[in-house]
């Protein structure tokens, strides 16, 4: 496995439109453990394809640790309530903004075996699943932030890495 750059947000392939995954190959296997490794190493909770430079529609999910969720063309057919709360990205580094979301969110999927899936997810796991299919799409979460946090905001969240 191979730990791949993550994109910034002044790169134009993060507003591109990425293409249906129409065969899942050994690449893409690939593809899929390697996005794992890299949004683990970069202390995420999802990645999509384009923030790796692959305009594919291909997402990994780790909200809780051991439970990975491979998404190969996810389209999102179902979501109901609100929840807002803090988002960043790891394309959008030391940043973060208050983002309204959906507060249940219905997936269908492929998975890596090429069979259509159903995830569910609520609270951070449904965020999730709305801001990598964003990605997908060529959105990030700065697009559709309420507003983006001060610095000091900032410092008070994350506290003073200086000290």
């Amino acid at each position: 496995m191979a730990k791949l750059r993550i994109l910034k947000d002044n790169e134009p392939t993060l507003r591109k439109k990425s293409r249906e995954v129409t065969e899942i190959t050994k690449r893409t296997l690939t593809l899929l453990d390697d996005m794992l490794e890299t949004m683990r190493k970069a202390n995420g909770v999802g990645l999509a394809g384009p923030q790796v430079g692959v305009l594919r529609r291909i997402a990994v999910i780790e909200v809780e640790e051991g439970n990975v969720i491979e998404l190969i063309n996810p389209v999102i057919i179902e979501k109901s309530g609100s929840q807002t709360g803090y988002e960043g990205c790891l394309s959008v580094p030391g940043r973060t903004g208050i983002v309204t979301r959906p507060d249940y969110v219905r997936v269908k999927a492929l998975d890596r075996n090429g069979e259509e899936k159903i995830y569910e997810g609520t609270g951070l796991l449904a965020r999730c699943f709305c801001h990598e299919i964003a990605h997908l799409d060529g959105e990030l979460y700065t697009d559709v932030a309420d507003r983006m946090l001060t610095e000091e905001e900032l410092e008070a969240y994350y506290g003073n890495s200086e000290e």
